[in-house]
C-alpha cells in the first residue's frame, strides 16, 4: 500500500479534510463523522450553522478535530492558505473524475452537496476538481451524502497509504479519547439526540433510501461546542 501511494505521488505528510456545508439534514452530520474517524480525516470543516446534530457518531466526534466558518469564503481560504488543500467536490459534473481513478495530488478537503440540490454554483466555484462515485445498478440516481461520503474518503485513504488500523476480533481497536485538549472538543449523547434519532427513524420508516432535502425543525445539541474558530 505505501509503495502504491509513493508511486501516486502521496507523501506522509497528506491529510485529508471534510467540510460540511448546506447539509440539509443535520443528524447526517453525526454519521458522517463516523465515516471521518474510520477513514483518518485530520479535520472536520463545518460552515455557517453550529447547530448540527452529533446523533449517528457512537461517540467518534472525541476523536476528531472540528473548525468552524462562518462563511465558505473564509472556510476555503484557511484550506488553501494554511492547509495547502485541493478542494474537492464530489458531485457528477461534466468534467469530473472517478473516484477509482484516485485523481489526488495532495492533501485535499472534500465537499460534498446536499442531500436533495447536490452542489450549488457557488459550492462548485471554489472546487479544484471533481470526483464521481461509479454506479454499476440502474435502481437509484444517487447515493447517501454519508454513505457516499465513506466511499470517497475510502478511496482517499488507499492512494494516501494510510495505514491499516489494528483488528481485534471481528472489529478495529478503538483509540482511547484523547486527553488534555481544549475545551469544545468533546460531545456526548444527550436528549436532543434522542430526539434526532426518533426523527431519523420516521423518516426512514417512510423511505430508508431516498434523500428529499427537507428540514425540520430540530433542537440544537452540544455540538456547537465542540469547535476551534
Amino acid at each position: 500500500m505505501a509503495a502504491a501511494a509513493a508511486a501516486s505521488g502521496a507523501t506522509a505528510a497528506v491529510e485529508s479534510v471534510v467540510v460540511v456545508h448546506n447539509v440539509a439534514k443535520r443528524h447526517n452530520v453525526g454519521t458522517l463523522a463516523r465515516s471521518a474517524t474510520a477513514f483518518g480525516v485530520a479535520e472536520v470543516v463545518v460552515v455557517g450553522r453550529r447547530d448540527v446534530s452529533a446523533f449517528g457518531s457512537h461517540g467518534s466526534t472525541s476523536h476528531l478535530r472540528f473548525r468552524h466558518f462562518t462563511s465558505l469564503a473564509t472556510a476555503c481560504a484557511y484550506l488553501k492558505d494554511e492547509r495547502a488543500c485541493d478542494i474537492c467536490g464530489v458531485e457528477i459534473t461534466d468534467d469530473a473524475l472517478p473516484v477509482t481513478a484516485h485523481p489526488f495530488r495532495r492533501s485535499t478537503a472534500f465537499l460534498f452537496g446536499n442531500e436533495g440540490t447536490g452542489l450549488s454554483q457557488k459550492e462548485c466555484e471554489v472546487c479544484d476538481f471533481f470526483v464521481y462515485i461509479p454506479q454499476y445498478g440502474g435502481g437509484t440516481a444517487s447515493l447517501n451524502v454519508t454513505v457516499a461520503a465513506s466511499i470517497v474518503l475510502h478511496h482517499f485513504g488507499v492512494w494516501a497509504g494510510f495505514p491499516e488500523r489494528s483488528r481485534e476480533g471481528s472489529k478495529f481497536v478503538v483509540a482511547e479519547k484523547p486527553k488534555g485538549q481544549s475545551r469544545g472538543l468533546y460531545c456526548s449523547d444527550s436528549i436532543e439526540d434522542v430526539i434526532e434519532e426518533r426523527k431519523a427513524r420516521r423518516e426512514n420508516a417512510c423511505d430508508i433510501f431516498e434523500e428529499n432535502g427537507s428540514s425540520h425543525p430540530q433542537e440544537s445539541n452540544g455540538l456547537g461546542m465542540m469547535f476551534t474558530d
